[in-house]
């Protein structure tokens, strides 16, 4: 089974879709995906101080916003059931992606970068538009909407184009996708527990 296989069966996953994911779950996972995010967005932002062209900076730059625009979709989840982001501690899992993700956007090789962070977009973009070809829950409906929708899909698409143009197919940039894969399910599995 591959890694989006394997996270779209996930017990989390599967609870988002169908409403059967407590609520409690819900919550960790938005204050740690918040806490995720505003790393994901510092990535992109390195991305951006070491891309080559005035398409480049246009295209990180239109990929920031993309993340401003999730958070405020946190935000809104967390006024609506009472999780404090400002004050967010990183659980193990999320910790792990978060210094992985830096520490590879710092280095500056833009493509090994990019390959660490398309699993996230294209990964989210395959759950929600899945999950919404069936039957959703309402509770958690704006979230399958949300990755589900056009625009995400074009973000997605963005950063793999990104990705074609400045990744070449070696083990590092394999590595990275792999790596990423791996911590987007122990992220999701993380706030199930």
């Amino acid at each position: 089974m591959d890694g989006a296989q394997r996270t779209l069966a996930h017990p989390f996953v599967r609870g988002l879709g169908d409403g059967s994911l407590p609520v409690s779950c819900f919550k960790r996972y938005v204050a740690q995906d918040a806490y995720f995010l505003e790393a994901f967005a510092r990535a992109y932002a390195f991305c951006l101080a070491h891309s080559r062209s005035r398409q480049d900076l246009y295209d990180f730059a239109q990929l920031i916003v993309g993340v401003l625009d999730e958070l405020k979709l946190h935000a809104a989840y967390a006024e609506r059931w009472s999780v404090d982001l400002a004050h967010v501690v990183p659980g193990t899992a999320t910790r792990a992606y978060v210094d992985f993700l830096l520490e590879t956007a710092r280095t500056g090789e833009l493509g090994e970068t990019i390959a660490a962070m398309t699993p996230c977009m294209r990964l989210y973009a395959f759950l929600g538009q899945t999950l919404s070809r069936g039957e959703v829950a309402p509770l958690y409906a704006d979230w399958v909407k949300t990755y589900a929708d056009p625009g995400f899909e074009t973000l997605a698409s963005q950063l793999e184009r990104l990705l074609d143009t400045h990744a070449v197919d070696s083990e590092p940039v394999r590595a990275n996708y792999r790596r990423a894969m791996e911590l987007e399910y122990d992220f999701f599995a993380a706030c199930l527990s």
